[in-house]
């Protein structure tokens, strides 16, 4: 076969991948199963696609088509060929707004779509949590809704014609006929002709019609995913009278890629909403108090209705950027239900949103009822989508398991339904999350599992059988929108019973003779407890750690990511994670594939060093460590932390590189190079000897090499105390300390000596302490045994004098971060609580200038009356933190300046990362999907700030111009007085 799939690679314009390490990327999606396939294919052409099929049918094998990987039910799980459409079929076709519909390949964004339509008031209904990364094709494979399915119903609704392949790679195009073309369609002897004859047989016949009316779900469930959609074809004419016309599309949404490879879709377009919307967040003291309100909140016509329940609630606490989406919460609820009530006016939402309120206040039902609108609705609706990946923070083995999380009932019946589900839980000792689409009659209940226990195991199946047998006593679906995949196949005769189950297996067989599309989903699924990504009764991890992981061990954080994809999302959706993605978009530089490699290597390594493979150096090479997972990452997944780690185990096998040693021992090397600044600067700098320099230790020749300044801050500080401005020093109202980092000291000398005259003209006393660099370059590297020792050093020489009235402040995010981020997990056991007592009294210059504006201590006055407008780029890791709202007040905090802030993630420079040869290119691509396009649009005369050291050099080196840091721009604002400064 290997010398099959070479030839086959031959033949595709795309690529065609048979390595281990792409192949393990590709074993999973956002399900509990892992099956490694023989290869993975990224096709670019419709002819690439009918190769592959040609291929799979002739060696007998099999295609799993493929988006972006965010299935919950396995469907892009399976042995075969992987084919990834996500990279290269991604194009808007055509559009029509009269007749408001769009063509688009299947690879296309759902959220991007809609951002390109949103100009023609147009947008595209169905509504996935995953929407920001989840593609039209495999929306229309599972059949996906979402929050608004109350008003927008499912992806099948909105979708007209399908391009396909089918079986024998023949090019077909399914959309609505009527009779005489219906029955047209099925003469001649093709295959597309056979599928028109085989369906008008199975549906035309009386007592099929009969068995499948009485054994589907209700037909009032609108959300029902159960086998194959046969049940709403019948709804259709010619076999119901009235109906609307035959259309095999109905039959592909939600066929998980099983019938037919689709190449293109047209899609119904929908109007913008109205303007007004309103978001009343329902707070409970029950969950069945929720349940009944969900009914009354259905009379008062909402978009939405969504329930959050406790468990995730409270995992948004440890996540900084969902923590501070809860800002409207009160107490600790029980439960929470989000009604989203949409008018034309503010005053009409607000109406009716007193009104519901009123009526559940008379029932008893809720206590606090806080109604959202503008941006704080997205804030919320960011932290019920972020649901999914918030479970993940569920410390230690037992985490909420898709098992039975997307059944469905009839929205009246819902209450009793959860009463007896719960009672089944409550009989075998288990308990269970609630979240999800309460409007629609379905909820994402999760059990709590240990998957890697023999119990657990047992009880995966156990709880599967027994909620299916309920599920059917209340003619529901097992499956709302999440799909059968193969975690719900093998009860498909049970639900809908065994005389339709043949119909379905005749259909699969008419359509796919030869297996070849997606074997083992919905028709002849294997045993849903097999191929699971834990084996029960599997020996925990074992390996001393530098880093500790809060609870957990390294293994267990690792694992906190269940593939829910949020990492796929591109630049146009916003935020920092992940940077490499955002330029390549390619699967192997998610932070999802990171924990992946390093998931199955924890896991099944025989090394005693489980860290000495270079499969996950290659994947974790392109991580940025920009800090952007750890806060936007809903499971918390910190994968810079766990690359220092990786790096500084891998390195202990094969030995620490020259380059990185150079960027980890950065100070020590400026502190020589500081004695001849001008030595140094011309061997850095210069043409000649920088080129050797560059090209010995790996260094991209085109990247400019900052030289250091011809003084230290620290020495320019020992003369300026000796200055006559120090008599004035007993007269300061606060003490601060200065941290001086590294780069401050010998390469942005002028920005530390602006920051300290700044405190200085606030009345603030500045106080240089001693201590060591910050041992950033050095984390970065992996050197944490190093890291550690400056650490706790940094930690034992501070802790004494920094406190509550006399914090330690810092201008470089990426050094003074370090006390808050890395330093508590690092140091010694002896040193934990010293050191989180220390940082909390930590910050950037920035957090300190906005809480003392805040508090009144700082005056307006001081500063000068010019307009000017500036245009900020936020630092990685101080986004990672919230900082960067401190930053835009403290810049707009002189009267008349402007602070714009570009909506970039990171710059690309990252450190040490776009200074090094293999990573420049990329380094610059980043930079240029926002950063760079949007500075070269401003003026010469609007400022650029940047508070990292290495974003600005990156801005340079990309642009042309100069950025500012924040306190450059706020010391030339102070309206100077010449006996101060």
């Amino acid at each position: 076969m290997k010398e099959k799939l070479k030839a086959l690679a031959n033949l595709l314009a795309g690529e065609l991948y048979t390595d281990d390490t792409t192949r393990l990327l590709y074993a999973t999606d956002a399900s509990a199963y892992s099956e490694i396939p023989l290869a993975v294919a990224v096709p670019r052409s419709v002819a690439d696609l009918k190769k592959l099929i040609t291929f799979a049918v002739e060696e007998g094998t099999s295609l799993v088509p493929r988006t972006a990987g965010t299935s919950l039910a396995g469907q892009v799980v399976g042995s075969g060929i992987v084919v990834d459409v996500s990279r290269h079929f991604n194009q808007i076709l055509e559009l029509n707004t009269e007749e408001r519909w769009i063509r688009v390949q299947p690879g296309v964004v759902r959220d991007e779509l809609n951002a390109y339509l949103k100009k023609y008031s147009l947008f595209f209904g169905p509504e996935t949590s995953t929407a920001n990364r989840a593609m039209i094709g495999g929306m229309v494979g599972n059949n996906s809704c979402g929050s608004n399915s109350i008003i927008y119903k499912s992806t099948r609704e909105h979708t007209l014609e399908i391009k396909a392949l089918l079986s024998d790679a023949s090019e077909v195009t399914f959309k609505a006929f009527n009779f005489e073309e219906f029955i047209a369609k099925g003469e001649g002897t093709s295959l597309e002709a056979a599928l028109y004859r085989s369906i008008r047989s199975q549906l035309g016949n009386y007592e099929n019609q009969l068995e499948i009316r009485k054994e589907f779900p209700a037909a009032d469930i609108e959300r029902r995913n159960t086998g194959y959609a046969i049940d709403i074809l019948l709804n259709t004419a010619p076999f119901t009278a009235g109906g609307e016309d035959f259309n095999f599309c109905k039959l592909i949404a939600g066929s998980e890629g099983t019938l037919a490879f689709i190449t293109e879709l047209k899609l119904n377009l929908e109007p913008l909403p109205p303007v007004y919307s309103g978001l009343l967040c329902v707070h409970f003291n029950a969950l069945e108090q929720a349940l009944q309100a969900n009914l009354v909140a259905l009379k008062y016509q909402p978009n939405a209705v969504e329930l959050i329940d406790h468990y995730i609630l409270a995992c948004t606490r440890d996540n900084m950027e969902q923590r501070t989406n809860s800002f409207f919460m009160e107490g600790e609820p029980e439960a929470m239900l989000l009604m989203e009530y949409a008018r034309d006016t503010q005053e009409e939402v607000m109406e009716v949103a007193a009104r519901v309120e009123t009526e559940l206040r008379s029932l008893g039902l809720g206590y606090h009822f806080p109604l959202l609108f503008g941006t704080d609705i997205k804030k919320v609706w960011s932290l019920r989508k972020a649901g999914l990946g918030l479970l993940g923070n569920i410390p230690g083995d037992e985490k909420a398991v898709p098992v039975i999380e997307d059944t469905a009932v009839a929205v009246q019946d819902l209450p009793e339904y959860i009463r007896d589900f719960n009672g089944i839980l409550r009989k075998h000792g288990l308990y269970s999350v609630h979240y999800g689409h309460a409007g629609s009659g379905e909820l994402h209940l999760r059990p709590l599992l240990n998957l890697k226990s023999e119990h657990g195991n047992r009880m995966f199946r156990l709880i599967a059988e027994e909620i299916a047998l309920l599920v059917k006593k209340y003619k529901g679906s097992l499956s709302g929108e999440h799909g059968d995949g193969r975690l719900r196949g093998e009860f498909i005769a049970q639900m809908i019973g065994a005389k339709n189950y043949t119909l379905l297996k005749a259909l699969k067989e008419t359509w796919d003779p030869n297996n070849i599309f997606n074997p083992g989903k919905i028709i002849d699924s294997p045993p849903m407890d097999t191929m699971l990504r834990y084996t029960a009764g599997q020996k925990g991890f074992e390996f001393k750690t530098l880093f500790r992981y809060a609870g957990q061990n390294m293994l267990q954080h690792v694992e906190q990511c269940n593939g829910s994809g949020d990492c796929r999302k591109s630049h146009l959706a916003g935020g920092t994670m992940c940077p490499s993605y955002m330029a390549t978009h390619e699967e192997k530089d998610t932070t999802r594939a990171r924990a992946n490699i390093l998931r199955n290597f924890l896991t099944h390594s025989a090394k005693l060093n489980k860290f000495d493979h270079k499969e996950i150096k290659e994947v974790l090479d392109l991580c940025l460590s920009c800090k952007g997972c750890k806060s936007e990452c809903p499971s918390n997944v910190d994968m810079a932390k766990l690359k220092a780690e990786f790096l500084q185990h891998y390195q202990d096998a094969n030995g620490i590189p020259l380059r990185s040693r150079l960027v980890a021992n950065f100070s020590q090397i400026a502190a020589l190079g500081a004695v001849m600044p001008s030595l140094y600067n011309w061997m850095m700098t210069g043409r000649g000897i920088s080129g050797i320099l560059k090209r010995i230790s790996g260094f991209a020749a085109d990247r400019g090499i900052p030289g250091i300044q011809h003084i230290t801050l620290r020495n320019w500080f020992i003369k300026h105390q000796h200055s006559n401005h120090q008599q004035e020093i007993q007269q300061k109202t606060k003490k601060v300390y200065f941290f001086c980092d590294e780069f401050t000291n010998y390469q942005d000398t002028q920005i530390g000596i602006k920051a300290i005259l700044l405190l200085e003209a606030l009345n603030y006393e500045v106080i240089l302490p001693k201590h060591l660099e910050s041992g950033r370059a050095a984390i970065s590297k992996g050197l944490l045994r190093k890291a550690r020792k400056i650490a706790q050093h940094n930690v034992w020489c501070l802790s004494a004098l920094v406190n509550d009235e006399s914090p330690l402040l810092g201008i470089e995010p990426s050094a003074i971060l370090t006390f808050r981020d890395e330093y508590p997990d690092l140091v010694n056991d002896d040193q934990l609580e010293v050191s989180r007592r220390l940082a909390s009294n930590v910050f950037l210059i920035d957090e300190f200038l906005a809480r003392e504006i805040q508090n009144g201590n700082i005056e307006q006055s001081k500063f000068s009356t010019d307009n000017k407008r500036i245009i900020l780029h936020g630092h990685c890791q101080q986004k990672a933190f919230n900082a960067l709202t401190a930053t835009e007040k403290i810049l707009s905090f002189p009267r008349n300046y402007k602070v714009e802030t570009i909506p970039s993630g990171c710059c690309g420079m990252a450190g040490s990362f776009g200074y090094e040869k293999e990573h420049y290119n990329l380094s610059m691509q980043i930079g240029e999907l926002v950063l760079f396009p949007e500075i070269r649009k401003q003026s010469d005369n609007v400022l650029i700030a940047a508070p990292g050291t290495s974003c600005r050099h990156q801005i340079k080196d990309g642009t042309g111009r100069k950025a500012l840091h924040p306190v450059e721009i706020l010391y030339d604002c102070l309206i100077q007085d010449p006996g101060c400064v």
